[in-house]
Formats: C-alpha cells, structure tokens, sequence
C-alpha cells in the first residue's frame, strides 16, 4: 500500500465542497496523491454535473483518482438509460425523482426541464437530450471496490461472511444494517459510505466517511498513513471519531 492513500465520502453534487476537499488532499499528500472517491457523486446537491466533469477531467489528466459507483450514481445511470425512477433496493419505496432522493436536482444541473416531472416520459426524453453520453458512459463503467493489502473500499459496505472477491453489486452498493451490526473482523477494514453520520467515524471493522455533505455537512476527507487514520479539517490533520 502506498504510503498515504486518501479518500473522499459522499459528495452528492457538492462542488464547492468537493474542491476544499480536494485543496487540503493536495496541501496534506500533494498533487499526485492516490485518493479514492466512495461513490454518490450525485443528487441532492447542486451541482451534479459539475462534479462529474471534474472527476472524469482529473482521471483523463492522469491524476491518480480511483472513483467507485454508488447506489445514487446507477439510479442516475438507469432513468437516463430506460426511464427507470425505482430500485427494488430502496426499502422505503421512494423512487429516485421523490425530493429526498435529488434526483431532480441532479437533472436540473444539466439544464432539464424539471417541470416536465409529472410526465415521466417526457422528462426522460428532455433528459437524454440533455446529458453527455460520455457521463452515462464513465459513470456506468465504474468499478465496484478498490482494495489495498488492508484496506476494502466499496461504496455501501460487504455482506459478512462472503469472501471479497466474491460480493455481488446490490450489496456493494445497498446494504446497510446486516453489514453495520455485524461486529466481527472483515478480511480487511472496510471504508464505506452510503448512511450518513454526524462525522466519519471509524468502527472496529469498518470506516464510514459519509458525513453527510449531501445535506450540507462538511465534506472531510480521510487519509490513511501507514496504520493510521485522519480526517482532513481546516487546520489539518484531526483524529478520526471512534464510534
């Protein structure tokens, strides 16, 4: 494993947020730091499109990024594909243009009628026209996980018990409670987004860095130096929370 590597939480179409994060990886590990992004670089917040272009500019640079998919990023991919606004994943029901999801907003950052939200079909129709096929491309090819010798970054978390090399996209990108009160050690510390907490915080077997940006808080990222882990504030390196 190198001897930094840095990763950044959900970041939900927060530009802003995404480059102060990006500006403190830079002062802390430099500009060819390695970072992992977790996935769900869309929805809820502003400027979806924004992020995306960034991230898919940096990699075309040669910037060292590796970018998973998240649970938001494949709603995203599937309504502009088939017109598909649900998952059988989303245990609440909700479909991805409902407000708590964002889905709109993420259509409204590339200059989708939104007003067209009642006609389903005539919003997917305004909204191929609209988005750069070369998204839906990058986005969809994604990987799933990245892993280290200690570390196993997936967007959502594992499914206990199964091998790494053997989990399976819906619970890369969807389990919550059978990976979260599972207290037992993983083959490796897994780093997970997807459930928001207060701040990133780090379990026994695991390290959630969804702190929440999607609904305004801070987008700190995390850096993994040697066995040791930090988040990324103003002033610098801070300890990571124990939960």
């Amino acid at each position: 494993m190198p001897n930094k590597l840095y990763a950044v939480g959900d970041i939900h179409g927060q530009m802003d947020m995404l480059t102060e994060a990006m500006r403190r990886i830079a002062v802390d590990g430099g500009k060819d730091a390695h970072v992992i992004f977790i996935g769900d670089l869309v929805d809820r917040g502003s400027n979806s499109r924004a992020v995306i272009q960034y991230l898919m500019d940096g990699q075309s640079q040669g910037k060292n990024w590796t970018v998973l998919y998240g649970n938001h990023d494949r709603l995203f991919v599937r309504f502009v594909e088939n017109g598909i606004v649900h998952d059988d994943c989303i245990k609440s029901g909700l479909t991805w243009d409902h407000e708590r999801l964002g889905g709109l907003t993420t259509l409204a950052s590339y200059g989708v009628d939104i007003a067209l939200a009642d006609d389903l079909g005539a919003l997917h129709a305004d909204t191929v026209a609209k988005v750069p096929p070369d998204h839906i491309a990058w986005l969809s090819a994604l990987p799933r996980s990245f892993e280290t010798e200690t570390h196993f970054f997936a967007h959502a978390g594992i499914r206990p018990t199964v091998p790494l090399a053997e989990q399976v996209e819906d619970d890369l990108l969807w389990i919550r409670q059978e990976f979260h009160l599972d207290t037992n050690p993983h083959p490796k510390m897994i780093v997970h987004g997807h459930t928001p907490v207060d701040t990133p915080t780090r379990y026994k077997n695991r390290i959630n860095i969804d702190g929440g940006a999607g609904y305004g808080r801070p987008l700190l990222p995390m850096v993994i130096d040697g066995k040791d882990t930090w988040l990324l504030d103003t002033s610098g390196r801070i300890p990571l929370v124990i939960g």
